[in-house]
């Protein structure tokens, strides 16, 4: 059985008995977070059971973004649309950018990329018009706290996003769950 047939069987098995009733009223509310707080973090696989607990959080109260490593690339980025949108739209008043401890992104380079993405058949005429832009995230990333910090900063910055909205920095260790308090947005 391929992952694609198991997912979707598993899909058919959670149709029959959902863990929650999603026909009633408060269904269509779902989409605004309750603690209205959008919180940026990392892709890490070990972050998907882990996050949401130790930070006091449960399924709805939060929106979540995720990119490899929470890096910001530009003011108009992805992630800034959706932070936007989770601001103006959903009503987000407090932006949380989680970095992690042991994160995988800071023994990402440039190099270890492209030699993969070749491995995997990409040409490298694909390549050649992003490898300034791809040497500069992925070489630049080394310190997950300092990235989290600068994150922060650049979100502060960012004319897109109203002043009023707080945006902490925090630091999670992926074993253990225990959250550090690197920025407040409180101040």
């Amino acid at each position: 059985m391929t992952r694609l047939e198991e997912m979707l069987q598993a899909n058919e098995a959670y149709c029959k008995n959902p863990p929650v009733d999603y026909t009633g009223e408060d269904a269509h509310e779902s989409k605004l977070p309750k603690k209205k707080i959008a919180v940026f973090t990392c892709m890490d696989t070990r972050l998907v059971e882990l996050l949401e607990p130790a930070l006091g959080l449960k399924r709805g109260d939060a929106k979540f973004v995720k990119t490899v490593g929470n890096t910001l690339i530009g003011p108009f980025d992805g992630v800034v649309r959706s932070l936007m949108v989770a601001t103006y739209e959903l009503g987000i008043e407090e932006i949380f950018v989680v970095g992690h401890d042991e994160c995988g992104m800071a023994k990402t380079t440039a190099k270890s990329l492209i030699e993969a993405m070749h491995a995997r058949g990409v040409d490298d005429a694909a390549i050649a018009p992003l490898r300034e832009e791809l040497v500069h995230w992925a070489d630049s990333f080394s310190h997950p706290a300092e990235n989290v910090k600068e994150v922060v900063q650049k979100l502060r910055e960012n004319p897109l996003l109203p002043k009023d909205l707080k945006i902490h920095g925090l630091m999670l260790h992926p074993r253990t769950g225990k959250v550090d308090l690197i920025e407040s947005g409180d101040a």
